[in-house]
């Protein structure tokens, strides 16, 4: 049983990890594709506001499922325990995590990498 088992996004933290397990070149390079111009604000932000709280249970699992990737594994997994309601985004076509990412929305700037690595595949 995982630390973040009795979150309400457990299995979309869990189908991160496993994703990035089984496409490590996906998660390589979704890393730049995911950035724009609203990165580098809007990342100290959610960071902050969520960091020291979610960064303890899913350092492990995310430095062992993708050492290359770590940064959209680590952001897509703290957006995911910090709101309940960022496992809705996870199903969004990237184009509205892109916006609402310039938006300022935290947990989209967190989980874009992730949806973009994770578009089109069952895993």
């Amino acid at each position: 049983m995982s630390e973040w088992s009795n979150l309400p996004n457990a299995a979309h933290i869990d189908r991160v990890l496993a994703h990035v397990r089984s496409h490590p070149d996906k998660w390589d390079a979704v890393w730049d594709e995911a950035w724009g111009a609203a990165r580098d604000a809007a990342w100290g932000a959610a960071g902050d506001a969520v960091w020291d709280a979610a960064w303890g249970a899913v350092r492990d699992a995310a430095v062992d499922a993708a050492r290359g990737a770590r940064g959209a594994t680590w952001g897509a997994c703290v957006a995911l325990m910090a709101w309940d309601e960022a496992g809705e985004l996870m199903d969004k076509p990237k184009s509205l995590l892109r916006f609402l990412a310039q938006e300022g929305v935290h947990a989209a700037v967190l989980l874009l990498p992730a949806v973009i690595a994770m578009e089109g595949s069952t895993t």
